[in-house]
């Protein structure tokens, strides 16, 4: 057994699942890769999750210590951008390698 962060995993590909496991965390790591984006910049490229899901993985996602929430607050209007943290960016080969994957299994059996 392994416990991180008050969780307990039976493997460390548990661990791993915890992290970043559910149908929208990867996706918002995957879109932190290359650069950091504000909050609507993130809706603009996931349309289909909803605004309150957004905002829970993030959360999620900043207290797990994968990705930054910097917030501006000098002048109106409020400017809140995301970064994957540099614990993040030990994330980026993996996800590579995944979204390399999902491509093959698109090619191999979508259909036109």
């Amino acid at each position: 057994m392994y416990k991180i962060n008050n969780k307990e995993y039976p493997c460390c590909t548990s661990v791993t699942m915890g992290l970043i496991g559910g149908k929208w965390k990867s996706v918002i790591l995957f879109h932190l890769m290359e650069n950091t984006l504000r909050y609507n910049e993130l809706r603009a490229k996931i349309p289909i999750v909803t605004e309150r899901t957004l905002s829970l993985q993030l959360k999620d996602l900043e207290a797990d210590g994968l990705i930054n929430r910097r917030v501006y607050t000098s002048k109106p209007p409020l400017k809140v951008e995301y970064s994957l943290t540099d614990f993040g960016k030990t994330l980026i080969p993996l996800l590579h390698s995944i979204a390399e994957w999902g491509d093959i299994v698109v090619e191999k059996y979508s259909k036109s």
